[in-house]
């Protein structure tokens, strides 16, 4: 028994001396005094019923056999625009560019005429006495 205990202390690892004489000197009545309290929390049933359905899922997922579904056939709708949609948007990009390509200096220059002009102050005199 002693070859062992003399093994074992070789595979310990080394302390420095001065740390070793602090360790060994030390008093554990300096110490403070603490109440230690053991703080556990245990999961609620609803905790627990919440992980088995969970557990449950991942079981049904992971023991799926493919081999039971049916074959399908998927049917790839490529639906393109019509004759009508297509003259609309014809139309509208005409439009687009006309708009687009405006010149201004292609109007003629016009003259405003005011066709509403306003009583004299002779008519409104006029106006007021009658």
């Amino acid at each position: 028994m002693a070859a062992t205990a003399t093994e074992n202390l070789k595979d310990l690892p080394k302390v420095a001396p001065d740390f070793k004489s602090e360790l060994e000197g030390f008093k554990t009545d300096s110490m403070k005094k603490a109440d230690t309290q053991e703080k556990i929390v245990l999961p609620s049933a609803e905790d627990v019923k919440a992980e088995k359905n969970q557990q449950a899922i991942l079981k049904g997922v992971e023991g799926f056999d493919s081999k039971k579904l049916k074959p399908t056939e998927t049917e790839e709708k490529n639906t393109l625009p019509g004759k009508d949609e297509i003259e609309n948007e014809k139309g509208h990009l005409a439009l687009v560019e006309g708009i687009e390509g405006f010149n201004p200096k292609n109007l003629k220059p016009t003259e405003t005429l005011e066709k509403n002009p306003l009583p004299t102050k002779e008519v409104i005199e006029q106006e007021k006495t009658a």
